[in-house]
């Protein structure tokens, strides 16, 4: 399996490199940065000692088109997609909180009420509900952005404004923001037979104070997704319902130990079962886009990827 889970670029002036879980994002003096998606899989804030094959390139083209298709919604920090892993934009300012939205009661939320949790995140929720039911109304349910190697943690709105993490009239437009994309991407998925259950966005502010979307947008790692077809059948019959997103990674690791707690060791991760990872990933891109995917030339993606961003900056 050839993936790419680190670089180490030197980009004409280049002045610093962060690594993110996933993304690893090089900052150049006129304050582009470049944003290297890799093939790493993180899970429980963890991540996983192999890359699956792919994954980055899924990403980013995702990412992108679902940015190409909300930017009448919110302006995005996207300029352009010079190499399937790579995408080059305006240096923004982050806020330091990650806008997650729910549809249905699902993942987390979902087992914190099985737990007992009548509120998550200052929001009330109404006794009685199944997992993977709909919410009358989306809940908005913040977290932290965690620092490298940490948890993100739930917040309230009330805690937000009280700590000054943002301002309320920036989080009145986060929060705006946050319900329109989540019904654009709710109408995009029910074009593709799917339902958008969840996800999270991220934002940030230019150098002239203007609040943009950043990061990535209705991909399997920030969303998760349920097919649509029999969804009713499956929620009155107690089942789980068929879905598309990094879950079912999560259940895998559950099912054999881990859940990143301390003390508990990664599973034994088999070339086979990341090739299954990467299958599934493929299938989500092409039941959101509607598209075929077409897998780039990995025989050595360090230097197709150093090449295409040399000549994209080159020409600028």
């Amino acid at each position: 399996m050839n993936t790419l889970t680190n670089t180490d670029f030197n980009f004409p002036d280049q002045k610093s490199v962060y690594k993110g879980k996933v993304r690893e994002v090089y900052t150049l003096e006129n304050d582009k940065l470049v944003m290297i998606v890799t093939d790493r899989l993180s899970a429980f804030d963890v991540v996983m000692p192999k890359g699956v094959p792919y994954k980055g390139q899924i990403l980013n083209q995702l990412a992108t088109k679902m940015m190409k298709a909300t930017e009448d919604i919110v302006p995005n920090w996207l300029e352009a997609t010079p190499d399937p892993n790579v995408a080059i934009g305006e240096k923004c300012e982050p806020f330091k909180v990650e806008m997650v939205i729910r549809g249905f009661l699902v993942g987390h939320a979902a087992r914190e009420y099985a737990n007992g949790k009548r509120e998550l995140c200052g929001v009330k929720l109404p006794e009685g509900m199944k997992e993977n039911e709909a919410f009358k109304v989306p809940i908005i349910t913040p977290t932290t952005k965690a620092a490298s190697g940490e948890h993100d943690l739930d917040i309230s709105r009330e805690e937000i404004l009280e700590q000054g993490i943002v301002s309320e009239e920036d989080y009145n437009t986060l929060e705006t923001y946050t319900r329109q994309l989540f019904l654009r991407g709710s109408e995009l998925a029910k074009d593709n037979g799917l339902i958008l259950v969840d996800t999270k966005y991220e934002f940030g502010k230019t150098k002239d104070g203007k609040i943009v979307l950043i990061d990535e947008i209705h991909t399997p790692d920030s969303s998760r997704y349920f097919y649509a077809e029999g969804y009713l059948d499956r929620l009155r019959d107690g089942i789980p319902q068929k879905q598309l997103s990094k879950e079912f990674v999560r259940q895998w690791l559950i099912e054999n130990g881990f859940q990143g707690k301390e003390g508990q060791q990664i599973p034994v991760l088999t070339d086979e079962y990341m090739e299954s990872v990467s299958d599934r990933y493929i299938e989500l891109y092409e039941k959101i886009t509607g598209e075929t995917f077409i897998k780039a030339d990995i025989s050595n993606i360090e230097q197709r990827i150093e090449k295409n961003v040399l000549e994209y900056l080159k020409n600028q």
